[in-house]
């Protein structure tokens, strides 16, 4: 009996559009991981990438729980010394909304090469349009 795995030229990616409009950042960010990595298939393959592409749109609108509105920090580094820059996700959302979730996600990838590829496949938008309509993609729904 002969094991099989999947191919890159097996994969057929789909691609997926998320309103994140009043949706739980973790949650969210948990479902769109999944997709990106492929869990949600049955030929599942830990060593390969495939996964679909997402879209999520209303970045800005996202919700998030408790009081991680002022108190959760984002830090960036310029590689200088006394280059340590910190931001909260208030300040966050008003510059840079799909930022928040790109790095949720990105924390719930794998940290290597292959996490790196999967990430190229999720474009955040902070508003409702897009430019990915003639791929198009199916309307993904979350609890």
């Amino acid at each position: 009996m002969r094991t099989w795995t999947v191919r890159p030229g097996d994969i057929e990616r789909k691609w997926y559009i998320v309103d994140a409009e009043d949706l739980i950042l973790g949650r969210l960010s948990t479902e769109i991981a999944r997709i990106l990595r492929g869990k949600h298939r049955p030929q599942y393959t830990p060593h390969a990438d495939c996964g679909d592409h997402v879209i999520v749109i209303n970045a800005e609108k996202i919700k998030v729980t408790g009081r991680k509105e002022e108190q959760k920090t984002y830090y960036r580094h310029s590689q200088y010394p006394g280059g340590l820059k910190s931001i909260t996700l208030e300040k966050q959302r008003e510059r840079f909304p799909q930022r928040i979730i790109e790095l949720a996600v990105k924390g719930m990838m794998p940290k290597n090469s292959l996490g790196r590829s999967m990430l190229k496949k999720l474009k955040v938008y902070a508003g409702s349009d897009h430019p990915h309509t003639a791929q198009q993609p199916e309307t993904l729904k979350l609890n």
